[in-house]
């Protein structure tokens, strides 16, 4: 008998777990890549398999056939909006620096346009000073606008690094959407779990995937093409990006897309344009807001079944961490937290109806 095996096993187990961080370092560069190339396949595989079953069980053929659908469908129309959406920040950025579009001067509108004692109210916490106002708010839209603007340049260019990226998603995609059946296979018999507690965490770990990137993008996308549309029938200038921040900010349940379309309305209400802005208001709180209030729990919380507070917190979280990643993260987290301790109350339970079977029939032996 081996008496060195508690050490073998305890060195073996280092190293793994040495091996294991070691890799995520070497991964780290790629962190969005490997995720969204993972989250890609999770979301195709169904097309996959339903191709492979009609192609004579050939998987590369299959494979590349979801590929270009996913080209198609997914990163080819992400590819137009975000060249279309740079044009819109270097425009926006432009008027700002020009002077062409002075945010201060619209917020001196909406100050005015208030009601007396609102503005005896501001003047009492020395907000009144519109002018100091007025340049700090154009001196931080052109800050902020020149930010996105270089940012959105920059992400634009094809670089090195954004094009390797890109390859190695699709080749990850590619792989990860052939081979996902038996590479699902291998991590589940690898987990040091009860056969009950993987295949329930596995499937919740698939469903929360699925339906918050799904769910969430859906009712993202479709909220801000409505957002947009409105805004641009309005005579807003830059319809596109305002639309795209709204559907940004339409990731946070409840409050996303008003977050864009309320200040808007308060601007029209302070200008005098009351039917414009009566408008915006019912069209946002009537057609935009049912779209959230609709689609999302149909969409995602029925699958996931958090809480729309649950999601709203976790995504905040999740993104205020890692950013955009974070709304895919955030919810999962809190999906698999809410699963363990769920699984753990059914072991007690399970544990105590045993306990007291056992007495039972201990009493009646007796």
């Amino acid at each position: 008998m081996d008496g060195n095996k508690p050490l073998h096993q305890t060195a073996f187990y280092l190293l793994l777990l040495a091996v294991s961080v070691a890799l995520c370092f070497i991964l780290a560069p790629f962190f969005s890549t490997v995720l969204w190339g993972a989250i890609l396949a999770l979301i195709f595989q169904p097309v996959q398999r339903w191709l492979v079953a009609r192609l004579g069980r050939r998987r590369n053929l299959a494979a590349l056939i979801t590929l270009t659908l996913c080209l198609l469908i997914v990163i080819l129309p992400l590819t137009l909006v975000a060249g279309t959406l740079i044009q819109q920040v270097a425009y926006a950025y432009g008027q700002v620096r020009s002077g062409s579009l002075d945010i201060g001067a619209y917020f001196s509108q909406i100050v005015h346009a208030l009601p007396q004692s609102l503005q005896n109210l501001l003047a009492r916490y020395n907000l009144m000073d519109l002018p100091g106002l007025q340049q700090r708010l154009s001196a931080g839209a052109a800050q902020i606008s020149q930010f996105i603007a270089t940012r959105a340049l920059s992400l634009g260019q094809i670089t090195v690094q954004v094009a390797v990226s890109f390859c190695v998603m699709l080749y990850l995609f590619y792989f990860l959407v052939r081979d996902g059946r038996e590479i699902s296979k291998l991590v589940r018999s690898a987990i040091p779990l009860d056969e009950e507690h993987k295949q329930h965490l596995i499937r919740k770990f698939t469903t929360v995937i699925r339906a918050t990137v799904k769910g969430n993008l859906a009712v993202a996308f479709v909220q801000g093409a409505l957002g947009g549309i409105a805004l641009a029938v309005l005579g807003i200038q830059g319809a596109l990006l305002w639309g795209f921040v709204m559907m940004l900010l339409s990731l946070l349940p409840a409050v996303g897309a008003a977050l864009v379309w309320g200040p808007v309305a308060i601007y029209f209400f302070s200008t005098g344009a009351v039917a414009k802005g009566l408008g915006l208001v019912i069209f946002g709180s009537l057609v935009i807001g049912t779209v959230d209030n609709v689609l999302r729990p149909v969409l995602v919380g029925k699958d996931t079944r958090l809480p729309d507070w649950v999601v709203l917190i976790s995504t905040l979280g999740g993104i205020s961490l890692i950013g955009i990643n974070g709304f895919v993260i955030g919810p999962l987290i809190a999906a698999l937290f809410i699963s363990c301790w769920d699984l753990l109350r059914r072991d007690q339970i399970s544990q105590e109806a045993g306990g007291k079977a056992d007495d039972g029939d201990a009493g009646t032996a007796n």
